[in-house]
């Protein structure tokens, strides 16, 4: 990170070897690696725009009245190490320091109380120089720091580009209907990138409106916007841009994967404003979500789907969805952390959650047992009886992924960490070998 540039009041001389008396650091333009404005506006979203339409006023005087006395956690702001650094440089030398700020007064005089500073001046004030609560004679200011744009990396992440291993499940109608294809898995690789491209935009809302919860997180404190590596306007500017590619690319494919595609986005943009915050509405919420993928892949693949793929799925992804939230309260539980404030979960819940989520992962087995004893596995598979040896597999791998999250060991989402895992890619590998085995 670049060191912050250190501007003097044009007539004065640099400051000597005496030590200076006054500091004077701009809060947007050097101290916060975000803007204010929308500090205030994802500070809590709901409750702002609740206030806004409940103060009879319109306009932007009047949202800005209200982003004024909105509750912002001054604790947890990304503030520019550097320039803190520097201005405990300056306080150890004896200096004052001062904020620059010209709006949101009463915002700047809480980060300035909560950081130890002395007081906020305005721009005006150090240009009329008579109304300053110091004297003028000797400042030092940091005005500007250059940080330039987010990175490829940042962005990579704030995307959650790895997250794209989770719409590999439009592949699955496809491979299990044994429809592989250049038309179809052409238009399912289409598929993939609107689900991704739509994902990644829901991303990016849901991380504006968890900005304050992700800050106060051991490792989510530490994502691109929580950790003010992008820009909130940034992300604002991405979000419609994402959501355009994955209505054109739809539109390629069929109306009715639109619709598809639709209900993943209604679905994603409810659990980011209510249904994640709801206990075990969550869990189910995200099971269908997943599951959402595997019809949207049958109708982009234009294959039948299966019921007994879509049961098993449903069992499946239950059982996943509980592992991660098992993982995360664990987790928690191991830092010696409080019960999630944004969850309807407290660690005391562990217990049951680990139990329900074993049981839909044995649901989700005995559903495949049943498949493979069916008269459906006949037409697809000349030996069928092969397929009796992924039972144990997948026992082994849910097995082992609970295992993996009652050691805390799961930092990653379920699936994530099964692409991230040795084992569980072996695992994988080895079921796949079996199913083209006993076809």
């Amino acid at each position: 990170m670049e060191q912050p540039v250190l501007q003097y009041d044009r007539g004065e001389a640099a400051p000597q070897a005496t030590p200076a008396r006054t500091l004077v650091v701009d809060l947007e333009g050097a101290l916060l690696r975000s803007e204010l404005l929308l500090e205030a506006l994802f500070s809590a979203p709901a409750r702002g725009l609740a206030r806004f339409g409940a103060g009879g006023r319109a306009g932007m005087a009047a949202l800005t009245d209200v982003l004024a006395r909105a509750g912002i956690d001054y604790a947890h702001l990304p503030y520019d190490a550097g320039v803190l650094n520097q201005a405990l440089a300056v306080r150890a030398r004896g200096a004052k320091i001062f904020l620059v700020a010209d709006r949101f007064a009463d915002h700047a005089a809480g980060i300035a109380a909560h950081l130890g500073f002395d007081g906020v001046v305005t721009s005006a004030d150090l240009a009329a120089g008579d109304r300053l609560p110091f004297d003028r004679a000797s400042i030092e200011r940091i005005d500007r720091v250059s940080r330039g744009g987010a990175s490829l990396k940042t962005w990579a992440s704030a995307l959650r580009i790895y997250q794209y291993a989770k719409n590999t499940l439009l592949f699955v109608p496809a491979i299990t209907a044994h429809q592989l294809n250049v038309a179809t898995l052409g238009t399912t690789l289409l598929a993939f990138l609107a689900f991704s491209a739509c994902a990644s935009g829901a991303y990016l809302m849901n991380d504006l409106l968890d900005l304050a919860a992700d800050r106060q997180h051991p490792t989510k404190r530490h994502r691109a916007l929580a950790a003010g590596d992008l820009k909130i306007s940034s992300a604002l500017s991405a979000i419609p841009l994402l959501w355009l590619f994955a209505l054109i690319a739809s539109l390629c494919i069929s109306p009715l994967f639109l619709g598809a595609l639709a209900a993943y986005l209604a679905t994603t943009i409810a659990y980011s404003l209510a249904l994640k915050r709801k206990m075990l509405v969550d869990v189910v919420t995200l099971a269908g979500l997943y599951s959402l993928r595997i019809v949207a892949g049958a109708v982009a693949a234009g294959v039948v789907l299966s019921e007994w793929l879509m049961v098993f799925s449903l069992f499946v992804f239950t059982s996943l969805a509980l592992i991660k939230r098992f993982s995360e309260l664990s987790m928690r539980q191991g830092e010696g952390l409080s019960d999630p404030s944004n969850r309807d979960y407290r660690i005391s819940d562990l217990n049951i959650i680990g139990a329900m989520a074993a049981a839909s992962a044995m649901n989700a087995v005995t559903v495949f047992s049943l498949y493979v004893s069916s008269s459906a596995v006949t037409p697809l598979y000349s030996r069928p009886w092969m397929l009796w040896l992924l039972a144990p597999l997948l026992l082994y791998w849910f097995g082992r992924a609970l295992m993996i999250a009652h050691r805390r060991e799961m930092p990653d989402d379920p699936i994530i960490y099964a692409f991230r895992d040795g084992a569980s890619r072996f695992t994988v590998a080895a079921m796949v070998c079996i199913m083209l085995a006993a076809i």
